[in-house]
């Protein structure tokens, strides 16, 4: 009889975690519509990030996006570990997770496994953008340059506090390298 109770808890426990992962935007947060993979490419600098630990202690951090053959989009980070003074690289892809239009994408770096790249808020010209993941846990601010103005990062913020992010808890990327 344990066993049977056992093998209960271990499914419940497995049923919890596949329905907790279907989630792929935090609750409040909507994708824009009219997205443009095509205008979305190029290099973007991250600004700021929320602490997780692929990026642990990384600074310089980009990310680069190129049209692979097959359609999907293959994207390379890339920042300058501060602890052990070298940099860091990551090559994965991407594939439209919604409607036709929408920012929504999922993006992998570890075989079949994908997380959640929702883009939040994106300015007209492709130069700005707010990047959230599956959960409150994740969220990026993106610019084509290293820098970000003034009004366009307090609009980013007011986004993200309205959804729940604690934007306290950001890391402000450095670019100096």
């Amino acid at each position: 009889m344990q066993k049977k109770e056992s093998m209960a808890k271990w499914a419940m426990a497995g049923f919890a975690l596949i329905t907790q992962s279907c989630a792929t935007i935090p609750q409040g947060a909507t994708v824009i519509q009219s997205f443009d993979q095509s205008k979305y490419l190029g290099t973007w600098y991250e600004i700021a990030r929320l602490d997780h630990r692929f990026e642990r202690d990384l600074q310089n951090v980009t990310a680069t996006y190129s049209l692979n053959a097959n359609g999907t989009i293959k994207v390379v980070n890339r920042g300058y570990n501060t602890r052990t003074g070298e940099w860091k690289q990551a090559t994965g892809k991407a594939k439209p997770a919604g409607k036709p239009g929408e920012g929504k994408l999922k993006v992998s770096f570890f075989g079949p496994f994908y997380g959640a790249y929702n883009i939040i808020a994106l300015d007209s010209e492709y130069r700005y953008a707010l990047v959230a993941g599956n959960n409150l846990g994740y969220l990026w601010i993106l610019s084509r340059d290293t820098t970000i103005p003034g009004d366009i990062k307090q609009q980013y913020l007011e986004i993200a506090k309205k959804i729940g992010y604690d934007i306290s808890a950001l890391i402000w990327v450095t670019h100096e390298k």
